[in-house]
């Protein structure tokens, strides 16, 4: 009898035969299972978070040839939380293949940095600024002692947390969003509530589960202002055209 596709992508990429027997053949609620199905779940969108929002933002960027509504101070605690783990994982001698992936991420990251400096004139700066941060990466590469590794990696969620404060204080300040990618929101919001989910499961009720559940609160008024303000930037887009 052949295997429905539906029964083929969930046994493959989400949950063992067992479970797919558990939940949808037998009906029952079977918690270990609905457990791992969620945990997988929120996994699957961490990843969607770290591989599509930067580029996602990115590309509206460029696509519209404007940064408006872009917190510069947002983006730059952005970029200093997204070096935290690269840092860590030069300190820490971790084989390449295992954070490679974040050195994409963090040029990106850099590249929001740069454009925004550059939409608002000020390219030149922008230029000065990626050099002397690229300086300070090669240097804390190299030479960063692993407590200060350390600490930089434990700060990065703190980081993130007031990167998020800081663009959503803007977008309140401006009554809109301006080119805020409503991608690269709904993936950040998605990627924020499965690391809460995830940290509850694994340490429970901890400083740091507290600071994700934050994390996703703050993505949570981010996504709501994205979705209200979205007619107004529109509206004002057509003025200004």
């Amino acid at each position: 009898m052949a295997t429905s596709p539906l029964k083929h992508f969930l046994v493959t990429y989400l949950m063992p035969s067992k479970c797919y027997e558990e939940l949808f053949v037998n009906f029952r609620l079977h918690v270990p299972c609905l457990k791992f199905l969620l945990n997988k779940t929120f996994g699957f969108w961490i990843l969607l978070e770290n591989f599509l929002a930067p580029p996602s933002q990115l590309l509206k960027i460029l696509w519209r040839g404007s940064a408006e509504g872009l917190s510069l101070s947002s983006a730059l605690l952005q970029l200093y939380a997204f070096s935290c783990p690269v840092v860590y994982a030069m300190a820490y001698s971790f084989p390449l293949f295992a954070w490679g992936e974040r050195l994409f991420t963090l040029a990106q990251a850099a590249a929001i940095v740069f454009l925004i400096l550059h939409y608002r004139s000020d390219t030149i700066k922008g230029m000065l600024l990626l050099l002397a941060y690229s300086g300070a990466m090669f240097l804390l590469g190299s030479y960063a002692t692993v407590s200060v590794a350390s600490v930089m990696h434990t700060s990065s969620l703190a980081a993130l947390i007031a990167s998020k404060g800081l663009q959503a204080g803007t977008n309140y300040r401006n009554g809109h969003t301006g080119f805020l990618s409503t991608v690269s929101v709904l993936l950040t919001w998605a990627g924020s509530l499965g690391n809460a989910f995830l940290s509850l499961q694994e340490t429970g009720s901890s400083f740091e589960t507290l600071s994700h559940m934050l994390s996703a609160c703050i993505s949570c008024v981010l996504l709501t202002q994205v979705l209200s303000y979205g007619s107004i930037t529109a509206t004002a887009k057509k003025k200004t055209d």
